[in-house]
């Protein structure tokens, strides 16, 4: 077995490839519109399946904002440099609600920032 993909609802189809695109440095691996079904669908990574696992964004035709729920915690995605990436990150308009530092009572350097839906990612220095 292995992990093939995490899927995302989102209010703005564009607004979320944009972010996971440009700020994260992801690649927009292929979409699907089902306008009888009433979505779209954005694969995003680094690389495609079965290589590393994919986020699926999911955009519902109507509908440009979700509740967000209790149990959801975050996607972590491993980077080289976390106070670099939130630098990029922040020159690019994202919303960084944790500042790059060691995680409490540990050395490994961690940041969060929030994709535009409000889905939270927590970046990892895991160096080059």
């Amino acid at each position: 077995m292995r992990l093939l993909h995490t899927m995302l609802r989102v209010g703005d189809m564009q607004r979320s490839i944009d972010f996971y695109t440009k700020v994260l440095g992801m690649k927009l691996l292929r979409t699907t519109d089902r306008p009888e079904q009433k979505y779209t669908l954005a694969f995003v990574g680094y690389e495609s399946n079965p290589d590393q696992a994919e986020i699926e964004l999911t955009y519902n035709y109507g509908v440009d904002k979700y509740e967000m729920g209790t149990a959801y915690g975050h996607i972590a995605v491993g980077v080289a440099d976390a106070y670099q990436t939130c630098a990029n990150a922040k020159a690019l308009g994202a919303n960084v609600t944790r500042d790059a530092g060691p995680v409490q009572g540990g050395t490994t350097v961690i940041a969060f920032i929030q994709d535009p839906d409000g889905y939270k990612i927590e970046l990892i220095q895991r160096g080059t």
